[in-house]
């Protein structure tokens, strides 16, 4: 098909090129041999009047123009393959749908794991790929290259829904043998002692706890670093060490290690984590069905927290 002169399906190619950013990966992820994808850079140089993409090693470095082409281009494609989604029905039970989903192992521990269980009794030919989080984690949103992304809500593109799940509090955790957390934490005594946190990403991004803390003023000392949540209570065994980290996380950990809970000196208010989706899913019904099943799952959780603490 032709639009003012241009073969549509060269801005499938198009789209590859500018994901892939190399030559041989962008033609296999569209299955066209390599000759055939070199062909089509030839008609799109020749189409756009512009060399598009310069060679820097293996990697295709874009032109301005292509980088110009490269947000409309996906945007095109994408409404039109959801386009075509909308249109078939969708029956979960015999569904074989590969949900991609940005979450941390936070919400994988305390949260999505009831989700997935939930999904196999009424459709289990659905699959999940939970990715780590993105060093831009808008990024994948906004090509559309997931389904969903589960993250605090501060941290998320206006530019696409969302939904909040529930607040999360966050408090004080140390090994039980740490002496310095009996008694009342004080801002002094917090500030005082070492701090284990989370990064994450390449660029290791620092974790929701420390990004509030900043915001308030609070610079810690922090002596161990790792690259997920739930490393944190391992490394504080046997030491005097301490973290921030939330509230639900720590309790979990705490029915099986001598874990330490104490509330933040500091105060920082709970954060809120939420569930985004591409705006072109908006209309899919495989995507309205699970975030439906996301945030049912979220209000029952509150729900009984707050009946488990009526009850106490």
């Amino acid at each position: 098909m032709r639009f003012n002169g241009l073969d549509l399906n060269l801005l499938v190619a198009l789209d590859a090129l500018m994901t892939e950013r190399n030559l041989s990966a962008a033609a296999r992820s569209i299955n066209l041999s390599q000759p055939a994808m070199s062909a089509a850079v030839a008609r799109l140089r020749t189409y756009f009047n512009d060399q598009l993409f310069t060679m820097r090693g293996r990697e295709l470095v874009p032109t301005p123009l292509a980088e110009s082409l490269a947000t409309p281009t996906r945007e095109a494609l994408l409404q039109i393959q959801h386009t075509i989604a909308t249109r078939e029905t969708f029956d979960p039970s015999k569904s074989d749908r590969c949900f991609r989903i940005i979450v941390s192992d936070f919400m994988v521990i305390v949260f999505f794991g009831k989700i997935i269980e939930r999904v196999a009794r009424t459709a289990p030919g659905v699959t999940f790929e939970l990715l780590p989080f993105d060093d831009e984690p808008d990024g994948p949103v906004r090509r559309g290259e997931i389904d969903f992304l589960i993250f605090p809500e501060v941290f998320m593109s206006r530019a696409h829904p969302r939904a909040v799940l529930f607040d999360e509090p966050l408090v004080c955790v140390g090994c039980r043998s740490n002496r310095r957390l009996t008694g009342k934490l004080t801002f002094e005594k917090y500030m005082s002692m070492g701090h284990v946190m989370a990064q994450f990403g390449r660029t290791r991004k620092p974790s929701i706890e420390e990004w509030l803390l900043l915001k308030y003023g609070v610079k810690r000392r922090i002596e161990v670093a790792v690259h997920s949540f739930a490393m944190i209570p391992s490394v504080l065994l046997g030491t005097d060490r301490i973290a921030t980290m939330h509230a639900r996380l720590a309790r979990h950990f705490a029915k099986t290690m001598p874990l330490r809970i104490v509330e933040l000196p500091v105060p920082i208010p709970p954060f809120s984590e939420a569930i985004q989706w591409p705006a072109v899913h908006n209309t899919d019904p495989a995507s309205i069905w699970l975030r439906g099943i996301v945030i049912d799952e979220a209000r029952r959780m509150t729900r009984h927290r707050r009946e488990g603490r009526r009850s106490l």
